[in-house]
């Protein structure tokens, strides 16, 4: 599959800046595979469409990430922790990175604990040193303009497990209300910021996908394993599922990378919010929903206005 595949054109006034005022008030495109029906709905009706499924959600958290540093010689350095390596080492993104040299020491504003820069990764990757845990800012992505009034907006409202880089964006449009209406479990991936990197090379199949942190518990997994109908809430969740259903730990990483063709073996249902182009997400949802009923529903979801990306609109494809 060639990666301009994974085009469209999105007028940039689409593109949501801000969360809707009322998470479960936003729209609700609903497709049925079987059928071909499409539904647009208020995510608010959700549970109206899930009778007899279990929905499964990431409690992942979003660390305060985003760290505005200076060097001893006064320049500006801001690092992006990636992912955590250990009591106090990060993987991260730094830049501009091509003069920082291994063991300078980068300082916070205020009180703020000193990054040291341990060693070079490449592509301005670094391993870092923090005392402490981060405190800077959530790491939004560059397409939202403006932070939101409140922070928690990029959190879902069930997030429990600090360690990702972004938001899985699918469970903001949840309320506790809501949530508490459906049978649902828990797993915790922690998203990287290569989830969301677009495709470069030419071909999709050539495309590196980046490995995530993932833990299940034994119960919850007992539980998806063995319902009848399971709803993916998010591609992170997806991804989750589908490497268990192949073996996979319930602990560990996975670099599982879905694509159109892949053969699902425990996702029913996917409830995903309208990705970038040319992005692995955009290639999961096609391997769902299907390339040409995906390329469908984007250009209904266009023509109807609906918001894209982290703070738009929901799929939901049955």
């Amino acid at each position: 599959m060639r990666s301009t595949d994974l085009d469209y054109a999105l007028p940039p006034e689409l593109i949501a800046q801000r969360p809707a005022e009322r998470r479960d008030a936003s729209r609700l495109l609903v497709y049925e595979r079987r059928s071909g029906d499409v539904r647009q709905r208020s995510f608010a009706e959700l549970a109206q469409e899930l009778g007899g499924y279990l929905a499964v959600v990431n409690d992942t958290r979003v660390v305060p990430a985003r760290l505005a540093l200076r060097r001893e010689t006064g320049g500006e350095v801001e690092v992006l922790l990636v992912e955590r390596r250990g009591d106090e080492r990060w993987e991260a993104l730094a830049r501009p990175s091509r003069r920082l040299r291994a063991g300078e020491r980068l300082r916070g504003r205020g009180s703020a604990s000193p990054v040291e820069l341990v060693e070079p990764l490449g592509a301005g990757r670094w391993v870092v040193k923090l005392a402490g845990e981060p405190d800077g800012d959530l790491p939004l992505p560059p397409y939202v303009h403006e932070a939101p009034a409140d922070p928690e907006r990029y959190q879902t409202v069930y997030a429990r497990e600090s360690g990702s880089a972004a938001a899985p964006t699918a469970g903001l449009h949840f309320t506790p209300e809501l949530l508490a209406s459906l049978d649902h479990e828990t797993v915790t991936l922690h998203v990287g910021l290569d989830t969301f990197r677009p495709l470069t090379t030419e071909t999709v199949e050539e495309h590196a996908i980046h490995g995530e942190r993932y833990r299940v518990e034994e119960a919850a997994w007992g539980r998806i394993e063995s319902a009848d109908r399971v709803l993916a809430v998010g591609t992170t969740t997806t991804r989750v599922l589908e490497t268990l259903a192949r073996g996979g730990p319930l602990e560990g990483r996975t670099d599982l990378f879905i694509t159109p063709g892949f053969v699902f073996r425990r996702v029913d249902a996917l409830l995903t919010n309208f990705h970038l182009p040319r992005t692995t997400l955009l290639a999961l949802v096609m391997a769902f929903a299907g390339v040409d009923a995906t390329r469908e529903l984007y250009g209904l979801a266009i023509r109807e206005r609906y918001r894209f990306y982290s703070f738009g609109d929901a799929m939901l494809v049955l």
